[in-house]
């Protein structure tokens, strides 16, 4: 027998040993659930390219929370398709709009939910572009005034904190101006502070019905090669008043995200987007995977990398994870 002082495998030797020892908490506490909303009545569309996930009428909002709630995340992330697009993306901000409608029927029924608004305007505009336009380019500073009402509108509606996701420079603080003097500077900003110009953004373009009629979001959003650019953006951000910043997307990102959470001194957020759902909702469909482990699996790799906060489409399944004891 060799004689080893240290080994590595007594700490293996069953499941109650591993749990115990595990490096990687997750709390079903850290989790965030992407909603899809849209005008209308009785609506529960399933999106094509994402089975399993829907586009809600307000009023179909109920069933979806509470399978949330019975598996223990009670934080959402609103997106909103409205009725109608312009050059401006004015359904984003009224008083009316589609998100603030979601915002104030779920704080009436569901108080115990906290509400989180994407703060974008690509689901908004006739062009799919995330800001105002001067001819075919995104004026940034011109968009900023329109992201601050966007967010102004959400808070008054319900929100409890805001999500700009747009990639605009100087928007945290246009934002934070803006809730601080209207009196909401308790309003916390989660930021998208490395958001990557990239394809797994695909069925989510589907979803929101948000791609861009011409052109792409390169000139905004991240290129996917750099690194060190990200952690400049995230600093950035919590200069200008960000609460949380996020790196999107995860999986392809979790050197950027472990970048990002060894020099910030602000929660970190992940968002494991919508290609990275459809790839494993296919290949678990074809047989190729276990699908609930591979959920598992890949939900720990992004906390393990850093993350603090994980928004998925697999929030639900993930909860249920913890408390079976899967992972967490």
């Amino acid at each position: 027998m060799v004689e080893l002082l240290q080994r590595a495998r007594r700490l293996r030797g069953s499941e109650t040993l591993r749990r115990t020892v595990r490096e990687t908490r997750i709390s079903k506490d850290a989790l965030i659930y992407p909603v899809f909303v849209k005008p209308g009545k009785n609506i529960a569309e399933e999106i094509v390219p994402m089975p399993g996930q829907y586009r809600y009428s307000v009023d179909r909002l109920g069933a979806v929370f509470d399978r949330l709630l019975q598996a223990g995340v009670d934080k959402i992330l609103f997106f909103g398709l409205p009725e109608q697009k312009d050059a401006e993306g004015s359904g984003a901000w009224r008083e009316d709009g589609i998100v603030q409608q979601a915002l104030r029927w779920t704080k009436d029924a569901y108080p115990e939910i906290y509400c989180i608004g994407d703060l974008c305007m690509c689901e908004y505009t006739d062009h799919g572009h995330c800001g105002i336009l001067d001819g075919k380019t995104v004026d940034n500073d011109a968009t900023l005034d329109f992201l601050a009402k966007i967010a102004l509108s959400q808070v008054k509606a319900g929100a409890d904190m805001v999500a700009p996701s747009d990639m605009m420079d100087g928007r945290v603080i246009a934002i934070r101006r803006a809730l601080d003097a209207a009196g909401f500077s308790s309003a916390p900003i989660m930021s998208y502070a490395a958001k990557y110009s990239s394809s797994f953004y695909g069925p989510f373009r589907e979803a929101a019905d948000s791609a861009p009629t011409f052109g792409d979001r390169k000139s905004y959003q991240m290129d996917y090669h750099n690194a060190k650019e990200a952690v400049k953006e995230a600093l950035r951000d919590i200069e200008e008043g960000a609460d949380i910043i996020m790196v999107k997307p995860a999986l392809s990102y979790l050197d950027v995200i472990r970048r990002c959470a060894q020099v910030v001194n602000v929660p970190l957020a992940a968002y494991s987007v919508s290609g990275e759902y459809a790839m494993i909702k296919a290949a678990g469909s074809a047989g190729s995977i276990d699908e609930d482990a591979v959920i598992a699996e890949t939900a720990a790799s992004i906390f393990r990398a850093g993350a603090d906060i994980l928004i998925s489409y697999f929030a639900a399944e993930i909860g249920g994870f913890v408390d079976s004891g899967r992972i967490g």
